[in-house]
């Protein structure tokens, strides 16, 4: 049974940083995109950023305009990991994170409905 487990969120003021985690279990997914979403009150999931395989030990990022220069994905295959590195957070920022992977190489990173499993998601709370 595969399992994804959010950890780091937290109440951060602005211009802060916070690092979320998202270990996976039950499978490994060393060469399957995994990725970061977020959630606000009142308002649609939407992405924020994700790794996929490219070949042999690259990895190819992706970032939602809002995250690009200042949020870092990461992963750690040995401890199959992935991490989000949050710089420079706002308050917009403020949302419910939650990871996602796929079973499957091939995968349009942005877009949610394509990935298999989610996490429970953790809080991260900006205050201004």
């Amino acid at each position: 049974q595969v399992q994804l487990v959010e950890s780091g969120g937290g109440l951060v003021q602005t211009g802060g940083s916070l690092r979320l985690s998202c270990a996976a279990s039950g499978r490994t997914f060393s060469r399957y995109p995994m990725g970061w979403f977020r959630q606000a009150p009142g308002k649609e999931r939407e992405f924020v950023a994700a790794t996929t395989w490219s070949r042999g030990s690259i990895y190819d990022g992706y970032y939602a305009d809002s995250a690009r220069g200042r949020f870092t994905i990461s992963r750690d295959n040995a401890k199959n990991t992935v991490y989000l590195q949050m710089n420079s957070l706002k308050p917009e920022d403020t949302a419910v994170y939650y990871c996602a992977a796929k079973m499957s190489v091939s995968i349009t990173p942005r877009v949610a409905r394509e990935y298999d499993y989610w996490g429970q998601g953790t809080q991260v709370t900006v205050s201004s």
